[in-house]
């Protein structure tokens, strides 16, 4: 392919891909826009790094949460884990299906602490969706995003 093809080619795919956002399955569409949703009313005056959250649980439901910061550091609560209280507290017990929303045009992977939080209610394959404000989306499964994680088994 000469690189004026090239070129158009890659024109081509990015004009297209707003387009291609359509073939998602309902599910992530639906996680898309819970996490989106969330993010807008999460509480990051230090940072600015608002993150939204949206987790389809094994009833069916969507459930979203938001990154609350504190003037106190540690004391602040990631978007993930928000998200996996709402199921909890609604009778959800595993999750099927986990979406992050990124403030910026980088996926924002869960941290180390939230990656060992969604693992308590995920399986090998559960998926975790980062989602950036480019709409990229990266998916990989729970042992991918956590080979050794911590169980009392």
């Amino acid at each position: 392919m000469g690189l004026v093809k090239h070129q158009l080619f890659v024109a081509n795919c990015a004009a297209n891909f707003k387009k291609w956002k359509y073939l998602l399955d309902n599910s992530t569409q639906k996680l898309i826009q819970a996490a989106k949703l969330a993010q807008q009313n999460a509480y990051a005056p230090y940072s600015n790094f608002q993150v939204g959250s949206a987790i389809l649980a094994d009833n069916g439901k969507v459930y979203a949460g938001c990154n609350i910061e504190n003037a106190a550091y540690p004391l602040g609560q990631c978007a993930e884990a928000g998200a996996i209280a709402a199921m909890i507290l609604d009778g959800g017990t595993k999750i099927e299906k986990i979406l992050i929303a990124s403030p910026n045009e980088k996926r924002c992977p869960p941290c180390g602490g939230c990656r060992q939080k969604i693992k308590e209610f995920a399986n090998q394959n559960t998926q975790i969706l980062m989602y950036d404000t480019q709409e990229n989306i990266t998916t990989v499964d729970m042992k991918t995003l956590l080979p050794f994680a911590f169980e009392l088994d």
